[in-house]
């Protein structure tokens, strides 16, 4: 029973002291805006490929007579190589979940490494394009779907090397953890985006050749 002109006792509803400074995975606001970006992304990479069949769909052939398609091998290289990084990315991102520092930092390394090696494909599957981005709409677009995903391959591989810098000299917070574990999840869009688009590069021009 309350006093008339007391105050009222404050009402305490729970200690929230012992609540984490920060949570890894989708409960964490920055994984969301991961996802957003990678949505944004995806879409961009989605009009560049509209844009590719609907230029192919306008001509007598895609690409136009006289202009070879780009050469298979590095292109299966990179692909199969990228393809193949999702072992060690997969056990990374158990890794950060699991708050295993030692492997983590082991694990941010290697990926760094597997991305600047797969940059150094690129740049051969560049050199054998077999076309010049201002020689016709085919070699403007071919050149548009190769440089949009080169960029965000560079973006993850400098954004891993920073991570994996901050590991080794820094102290490390359970934000890093969480880094890490978005930083996979980046790589995972990396990957299966370029998919369709080794599609449309590689076997397009091949199977829409001059008629």
């Amino acid at each position: 029973m309350t006093v008339p002109g007391q105050a009222e006792a404050p009402v305490v509803v729970g200690d929230l002291s012992g609540l984490p400074d920060d949570i890894i995975g989708i409960r964490n606001t920055n994984s969301w805006g991961l996802v957003g970006f990678m949505l944004i992304e995806g879409m961009g990479f989605a009009l560049a490929a509209v844009c590719v069949l609907y230029l192919a769909t306008l001509g007598t052939g895609w690409p136009p007579e006289g202009t070879a398609p780009p050469d298979h091998l590095y292109g299966a290289l990179f692909t199969l190589g990228l393809v193949a990084t999702e072992w060690p990315n997969r056990w990374l991102a158990r890794r950060a979940q699991a708050q295993d520092l030692p492997a983590m930092r082991r694990g941010m390394v290697l990926m760094t490494l597997l991305g600047v090696v797969l940059l150094g494909i690129r740049a051969l599957e560049f050199l054998h394009l077999n076309v010049h981005w201002s020689d016709n709409a085919y070699g403007s677009t071919v050149w548009l779907l190769m440089v949009l995903h080169t960029t965000h391959i560079v973006t993850d591989v400098a954004d891993t090397a920073v991570q994996a810098g901050w590991l080794f000299m820094r102290r490390i917070e359970e934000k890093q953890y969480s880094g890490a574990v978005d930083n996979c999840a980046y790589w995972d869009f990396v990957v299966l985006s370029w998919l369709p688009l080794y599609g449309l590069v590689y076997w397009l021009p091949r199977l829409w050749g001059p008629s």
